[in-house]
């Protein structure tokens, strides 16, 4: 809802002149045209009035987002913005807290997502996307996004609780699927959006079927929790990322309490697998719109040698190339995080935004600038390998001290995904029809679309 305390709409730059009911709408069911719109009429700073929520300054400048992301911590607070994200995380998530809390808990989440620790998640990656494609047969098509969602569900479910087979990994897997389809529509993406339809009339209102199994998932984690716990004190140490959280340690050596490991288990396993699934999905319709895209990236595969070992196959450049497409132009999220303005004004293209004001990098838009993306809508891999792109032009995982903690371990999991299934499969796509992103809850996706395979090597 409105905070009174905040500026009005007239000390902010200009931006649509709809009423705010009209702008949320088109937020919720067409948020790249809508996007596109206001940068043709208003350039690379405007405000958005997204219905009751607090008018949101959009910036897609570059030195803009670069000055934003370079900011001090004491500049802005991200963390206590996203309230729209607690009910499916909670309120001790990493992507609530601000200060030195957020400071804190990031310091004990970045190891498992980074260096050696990588290591031991390639062969999880390869095993499960081979056991997801196993069935998959000759002249038969596949639905891509379900596909793509099982394959980083349960990467997650494995990488992240040790969670290899049986009734937990089954039942969690069903309920992460069935929470995020109660909000999944961009009907249903409303009851994030809304807070006042956030009402619990039963188990076959929307909202009630969201708490039901938001509620049973708790109940997993709290018992996983427990497992593990009992499990390192009986000496199994365990490599899964809830093991190493569980054996963390701030600054002043504190633990994180359950509720605090549950929250952040929560963030990991709702945010980890749902855009990972997206991005793979865009990534596997776009290179079978160009053959050409899918044989350049099959002889760089085969270029590589298999005792080269997996850590070089990551560094394969036409792949790398195709993922970052993939992610620059159709986002999963179109905005990072908005940071609220403390102390005193700051300053974006001679916008002078107010204290308490909120700005948002608009991903999007910025991966859609014809001056740095000449042919923005083309899907083009080559421009990643004729330019290299500064930490504020190319942002699909936002930037400074919010930037997603799992970046390394999502670029990670598509690189080995796609290549485990190029090398195994020849794909062609069922239907030439143009697809357009969709509002999945608080993400855009690809819509359903198949690939027919041709072939299994």
């Amino acid at each position: 809802m409105v905070n009174l305390l905040t500026p009005s709409v007239s000390q902010l730059p200009p931006g649509p002149q709809q009423p705010p009911a009209l702008q949320i709408f088109n937020w919720i069911r067409r948020p790249y045209p809508f996007l596109d719109d206001c940068a043709q009429q208003f350039g690379d700073v405007f405000t958005m009035r997204l219905g009751g929520l607090e008018p949101i300054v959009f910036c897609s400048d570059p030195d803009s987002i670069q000055a934003i992301f370079r900011a001090g911590p004491n500049r802005f607070t991200a963390g206590a913005n996203n309230q729209i994200l607690q009910v499916l995380v909670g309120d001790s998530s990493i992507l609530l807290l601000d200060g030195d809390r957020h400071r804190r808990r990031r310091q004990l989440l970045m190891p498992p997502f980074h260096g050696e620790r990588m290591r031991a998640y390639s062969a999880v990656i390869e095993q499960i996307t081979r056991q997801v494609s196993r069935p998959w047969q000759a002249n038969q098509p596949v639905t891509v996004r379900p596909a793509m969602q099982t394959i980083s569900l349960r990467v997650i479910l494995e990488a992240v609780f040790g969670l290899h087979e049986g009734d937990a990994l089954e039942e969690l897997a069903d309920l992460t699927s069935a929470l995020l389809d109660t909000t999944s529509s961009p009907l249903s993406s409303s009851l994030l959006f809304f807070p006042w339809l956030q009402r619990d009339l039963g188990a076959w209102s929307p909202w009630g079927k969201f708490l039901e199994r938001r509620s049973r998932i708790n109940a997993i984690l709290y018992r996983q929790i427990e497992a593990r716990r009992q499990a390192i004190a009986a000496g199994d140490l365990g490599s899964d990322i809830l093991s190493l959280l569980l054996a963390a340690r701030d600054e002043a050596g504190h633990p994180m309490s359950d509720g605090e490991l549950r929250d952040e288990l929560m963030t990991l396993l709702l945010a980890g697998h749902e855009t990972t699934a997206s991005s793979l999905a865009w990534a596997l319709y776009w290179m079978h719109q160009n053959p050409n895209i899918v044989a350049r990236l099959r002889d760089e595969l085969q270029s590589c040698p298999p005792e080269a070992g997996t850590m070089e196959l990551l560094k394969l450049p036409y792949l790398t190339a195709v993922c970052n497409e993939a992610l620059r132009l159709y986002p999963v999220v179109p905005i990072t995080f908005p940071r609220r303005v403390m102390d005193e004004p700051f300053e974006i293209k001679g916008h002078r935004l107010p204290v308490d004001s909120l700005v948002a990098p608009c991903i999007y838009l910025t991966h859609h600038d014809p001056v740095l993306y000449p042919e923005p809508k083309a899907f083009r891999p080559e421009r990643f390998l004729e330019r290299q792109f500064s930490a504020s032009e190319f942002i699909p995982f936002g930037g400074g001290n919010r930037q997603c903690v799992g970046m390394a371990f999502a670029l990670f999991e598509m690189k080995l995904v796609l290549a485990t299934l190029l090398n195994r499969f020849d794909f062609t796509l069922v239907s030439s029809d143009a697809l357009k992103p969709v509002r999945r809850g608080l993400t855009v996706s690809p819509p359903p679309f198949q690939l027919l395979i041709q072939n299994v090597r």
